[in-house]
């Protein structure tokens, strides 16, 4: 997340703050690499696209655990004799780490890794168990049918 806040008005009003202020504006510099969308692709599938140029498959470690899905990379270190002399380095290689929070009954459906970019498949699955059902009062018989969800029919 992007701090796009101008803290200078409250500079001026308060003496001392000043590592407060360089504080709040510099945070979160680190948890902005690597970049990353997420899109909905329909009512119950998502997309998340994470930019990993640079590295190899074998090179990214996918987590799924509960709720949290842990998205890190490690570059593996040159072999003896391969080492390379880079005049200039401006492609990130750093090692990383990126959590994503996922909601109750969704799980990763597939990953793919095609021009720099892991694509990340999501698919919301909630059990027949938890799903609504409407409950016919009388009969003495148990007897339920599932409840429509009102957005599809409109």
């Amino acid at each position: 997340m992007r701090n796009n806040f101008d803290w200078t008005p409250y500079r001026r009003a308060t003496v001392g703050f000043d590592r407060l202020f360089d504080f709040l504006e510099n945070s979160g510099g680190a948890e902005n690499y690597p970049p990353f969308d997420i899109e909905k692709l329909g009512d119950d599938h998502f997309r998340i696209t994470v930019a990993v140029a640079g590295f190899k498959a074998d090179e990214i470690d996918l987590t799924a655990h509960q709720n949290m899905l842990i998205v890190s990379g490690r570059k593996t270190q040159p072999k003896e004799g391969e080492e390379r002399h880079l005049l200039y380095s401006g492609i990130a290689t750093r090692a990383f780490e990126r959590r994503f929070q996922l909601a109750d009954f969704v799980r990763v459906d597939k990953a793919d890794l095609a021009d720099g970019l892991l694509t990340i498949d999501l698919v919301r699955e909630v059990p027949e168990a938890m799903k609504p059902h409407k409950i016919a009062i009388g009969g003495g018989r148990e007897t339920t049918a599932l409840v429509e969800d009102k957005k599809e029919a409109a």
